[in-house]
């Protein structure tokens, strides 16, 4: 699950009660970033609960609105071992059980990358390698440094970039591929608003197929994400957001969800935007 830290005064938007809620229905990882923001929350939330959880972070990724994309990407040894030891400070744990490099460098070669990576890990600060936004190439090239565990990438039934040659290397390495946004950061949770929103359109097909099998149209996106790893032959995470208890509770009955072939068959059809 990935955290969104969000103001406590309701209940239901504690992102400590989303955290223990999650963690009492049987979640296990909890996901965040120190690009996020919220690493120290993250760190009081699961403090007495630490051996419940996989503990996920990145690294590499610094919010710069003043650049155009955004952001910049830091990915020398050298910073990835800060950031490091800054995530465990502030996190309050001794490791971290996968680490991720948030975003590939188009200057730092991803093998220099993953090499401080495996530097954690053999420090024990570190359990185990990820990697997020990146290539097939980077995949192959970091594979050959150390293990990779898992792929972090943006997967929902309307954003299928990963499923080509990115997905392919995931396979070849059984690298477990963690979907980010499967709800394409909640867009698929509603039925669109208007009279004349075509019916193949992704959020009008949701809804109806959602209603036959009484479910929210947000559960059955999930639940097509999760669907992919027996399409794909490996292993598939959807790594959904959440502000609110209600929502992580919903989000997770969409594991008990059954997708018909049928069904399948007509979510395949959906046109990507």
């Amino acid at each position: 699950m990935r955290l969104r830290d969000s103001a406590p005064a309701d209940p239901d938007r504690d992102p400590v009660a989303v955290i223990h809620s999650a963690l009492d229905h049987g979640v296990r990882m909890i996901d965040t970033a120190d690009a996020y923001g919220n690493e120290e929350l993250v760190g009081r939330a699961i403090r007495s609960r630490r051996g419940q959880v996989t503990l996920a972070s990145k690294c590499g990724l610094r919010l710069r609105p003043d650049l155009p994309r955004g952001f910049e990407v830091r990915a020398d040894p050298a910073y990835v071992r800060n950031a490091c030891e800054a995530s465990l400070q502030r996190l309050g744990t001794d490791v971290i059980d996968l680490y991720y490099l948030h975003h590939r460098s188009d200057t730092v070669p991803i093998e220099e990358t993953v090499g401080a990576l495996a530097d954690l890990v053999a420090r024990g600060l570190v359990r185990a390698i990820g990697l997020s936004n990146v290539t097939a190439a980077d995949l192959h090239r970091a594979q050959n440094v150390h293990p990779i565990t898992a792929l972090q990438e943006r997967w929902s039934l309307t954003e299928r970039g990963i499923e080509g040659s990115l997905l392919a290397a995931a396979a070849e390495h059984r690298v477990t591929v963690v979907a980010h946004s499967p709800t394409s950061h909640g867009l698929l949770h509603h039925r669109p608003v208007g009279d004349d929103t075509p019916p193949h359109h992704p959020g009008m097909v949701l809804t109806r197929l959602a209603q036959q099998l009484g479910a929210s149209p947000g559960q059955v996106a999930l639940a097509w994400v999760h669907h992919r790893e027996r399409v794909h032959g490996l292993t598939v995470l959807p790594l959904p957001g959440t502000t609110r208890v209600s929502h992580a509770r919903t989000n997770l009955a969409a594991a008990d969800l059954q997708l018909p072939e049928a069904v399948l068959r007509q979510l395949d059809a959906v046109p990507i935007p």
